[in-house]
């Protein structure tokens, strides 16, 4: 193979590229060298916004096979503050980068989507099936439905072109290597930093947002990466699930990560900010029986190594 891989600096891309370091599938830092291994590139380089630019990396690698992890991601807060750019910088990036291999020899492409695509009111735990029942949860609608174009763009392109495609859709990833920023991290790094602040300058209570009832899916990212190289040797061709099929709810995620940090304060939730969806919880037998089992790590060692890295800092 030859994979592309976009967003391969990022964080999930991170993972990705580890996991095939490990399975001996190695870099190639020459994009006009020729054999097998994967590629990563810079933004400076290779625009996925600019069609022209996209179209040059696909041509200039000629790939088999491409893994698009590239995407504008956050938590609730940035996905309010900024909708706009969530659902443009989405689709433009997955748009130009399909419509770029419609008449290439690429044997697959696997686009990652997200478990923010599905409706807001969702029978737990999310089948696929359902995904196109309802509206998404308000808060991070622009960036589940840009995910949905473009599924429904890679069902037209196998349709018109005979382009293979695989549709993932994650839960929440955590692990080394994540967004602790303080307005963009999602759930978990914003947990862990609040709480090691806290503990560091002796504050008497952390606060977070909503009520504590929701409930989250989480994912070890090296466990999703392990997930998605699999699914290079399958064309799957339809959207499919993959995650833990855990369900937990922030307050008792939060007050796990308070008892790994050894933080001693209160825990004070502040319902005057929004929860998100009411619930999530994805329903893994599919990805299960067709990848086998990709979940190798819970979700308390999970967060000990993570803890652990954003420490090590």
């Amino acid at each position: 193979m030859r994979i592309l891989i976009t967003g391969g600096n990022g964080f999930l891309g991170k993972h990705i590229c580890n996991n095939l370091n490990s399975k001996g599938i190695k870099q190639i830092k020459d994009i006009t060298k020729e054999g097998n291994g994967y590629f990563i590139f810079n933004k400076k380089d290779f625009d996925l916004t600019n069609k022209t630019q996209c179209l040059n990396l696909i041509e200039s690698f000629n790939p088999t096979n491409i893994i698009h992890a590239a995407a504008k991601v956050g938590g609730i807060g940035a996905n309010q503050k900024y909708p706009a750019d969530f659902f443009y910088e989405n689709i433009m990036m997955g748009v130009n980068l399909i419509d770029s291999c419609k008449n290439k020899k690429i044997n697959n492409i696997t686009i990652i989507g997200t478990v923010c695509s599905y409706p807001k009111i969702t029978d737990v735990p999310f089948k696929e099936q359902d995904l196109w029942n309802g509206y998404p949860e308000e808060t991070n609608a622009a960036y589940g439905i840009s995910k949905k174009v473009l599924l429904t763009q890679a069902i037209s392109y196998k349709k018109q072109y005979g382009l293979n495609f695989s549709y993932l859709m994650l839960v929440n990833l955590y692990g080394p290597y994540d967004n602790f920023s303080e307005e963009s991290s999602h759930v978990i790094p914003a947990l862990i930093k609040k709480f090691v602040e806290a503990k560091n300058q002796n504050k008497p209570f952390v606060e977070i947002w909503g009520t504590g009832q929701a409930s989250r899916e989480f994912l070890f990212v090296e466990d999703g990466a392990e997930a998605i190289v699999r699914s290079l040797n399958f064309d799957i061709d339809e959207p499919m699930n993959i995650g833990s099929g855990l369900e937990i709810n922030i307050s008792q995620l939060a007050s796990v990560i308070k008892t790994i940090v050894n933080y001693k304060g209160d825990i004070i939730f502040n319902s005057q900010y929004p929860d998100g969806q009411p619930r999530r919880c994805l329903d893994i037998s599919k990805s299960k029986k067709i990848l086998g089992n990709y979940c190798n790590i819970s979700l308390y060692d999970g967060l000990k190594k993570t803890i652990r890295w954003y420490l090590s800092k």
